[in-house]
């Protein structure tokens, strides 16, 4: 029994367990998301948060805390210009685990892990008013959603209808076109000479 023992071995040894959670941290943190399998998702969401906090805090003894870890000085660059920023008015929880599928070759839970703060929402988007949507259906008359189902007679009547008057209108419509353009076999009287000759 394991009883008061945290954390995950993962079937290594500590120093390749820490090679392997530094790695995932610092592919999370250079690309915002990574998949992996649910276990390791789960184990580096804390050590991430944490790189982020450092991030946060933004002195040099954070800095100098985050390259002993992280393993590219490119990814500590954009964790403290980048990251630390998107996340400042958050307290905690930078991370997020979804579920994605079952592997192949050994059905192995995978899951997603990225960050809360991506790239494009570098501030929270404001509450829409309400006052401007309840003018939208006031100026327009709601649409009548189609029913599903079975049409009954009556109501198949009217659309045949319709679909026959349109259906007359194209072939007037194409009439027209045809009278306009000019036949082929009338030719001007300079083309049949040269055709002659």
């Amino acid at each position: 029994m394991r009883h008061r023992l945290a954390g995950r071995q993962f079937g290594r040894n500590s120093s390749h367990r820490k090679a392997l959670f530094r790695n995932l941290v610092t592919s999370l943190l250079e690309h915002g998301h990574i998949e992996t399998t649910e276990a390791k998702a789960k184990e580096i969401r804390g050590i991430a948060d944490k790189m982020i906090t450092l991030g946060k805090k933004g002195d040099l003894n954070a800095k100098r805390m985050a390259f002993s870890y992280i393993m590219s000085r490119d990814v500590v660059a954009k964790l403290f210009d980048e990251i630390a920023p998107r996340s400042a008015d958050r307290n905690g929880g930078y991370t997020r685990v979804i579920k994605s599928r079952v592997r192949l070759g050994d059905s192995a839970s995978m899951a997603i892990i990225e960050l809360v703060d991506k790239e494009g929402a570098a501030a929270p988007k404001a509450k829409k008013e309400a006052a401007p949507v309840a003018a939208a259906p006031a100026e327009a008359p709601a649409m009548e959603k189609p029913k599903r189902g079975r049409k009954k007679k009556e109501e198949a009547a009217p659309a045949e209808a319709a679909s026959v008057e349109s259906a007359e209108t194209v072939d007037k419509a194409e009439a027209s076109a045809e009278s306009e353009t000019p036949t082929p076999e009338a030719e001007s009287p300079a083309e049949e000479k040269k055709s002659e000759a």
